[in-house]
């Protein structure tokens, strides 16, 4: 029932793609593994799609890939990058929690907010965040879409900023584990 409630919840065609494919791919597993995501099957969404594993020797998530849409907003390529490396400090322990979070209950992700550019203009931005696990139950990194209704395409050069700490964030359990500590903080269970 959480990944219906979850679809429900997510507006944008192009996220909902992308969703539906890691649905298909769990292939009745809770979670699909990285290697059963299939970037043919969601070729016209590739610009905006990313996926972080999870390192436990570091601690962290370091980057597997980011679309060319993301890469432009974020201003740097994430691959083999930490994510501290990758967000500004003041964003970093909220989205670290909230990727985690998504990894260890296992749960899935929806949040959505404003986003900037640094030349004028203000737009909204719409996440989803997905486990993943290369056995199909412990949760190794995750994989998502972000898209940006901002008028334009973004494009390297351009300076934006996310609003990670003022956008709404939902989660929605696979698992039976709820960590309310994290969610109180962090955004709201479904």
């Amino acid at each position: 029932m959480s990944y219906e409630a979850f679809r429900a919840a997510v507006s944008d065609p192009a996220l909902l793609a992308v969703a539906q494919h890691w649905d298909a791919a769990r292939a009745g597993r809770s979670m699909p593994a990285w290697r059963d995501i299939d970037p043919a099957a969601i070729r016209q969404h590739l610009a905006i799609v990313w996926a972080w594993r999870w390192d436990d020797a570091l601690g962290t998530f370091v980057g597997r890939l980011a679309g060319e849409e993301i890469v432009a907003v974020l201003g740097r390529n994430i691959h083999g990058r930490r994510l501290d490396e990758c967000f500004r400090p003041e964003a970093h322990g909220a989205v670290f929690a909230r990727y985690k979070r998504v990894v260890a209950e296992p749960a899935l992700m929806h949040s959505h907010g404003k986003v900037h550019r640094a030349f004028g203009g203000l737009g909204q931005g719409e996440r989803i965040v997905l486990p993943l696990a290369a056995d199909g139950v412990h949760g190794d990194g995750i994989f998502g879409a972000t898209t940006y209704r901002l008028g334009i395409r973004p494009t390297s050069g351009e300076t934006f900023a996310i609003d990670h700490l003022g956008e709404t964030v939902e989660f929605y359990s696979l698992g039976s584990r709820i960590d309310n500590s994290i969610s109180s903080a962090n955004g709201t269970d479904r």
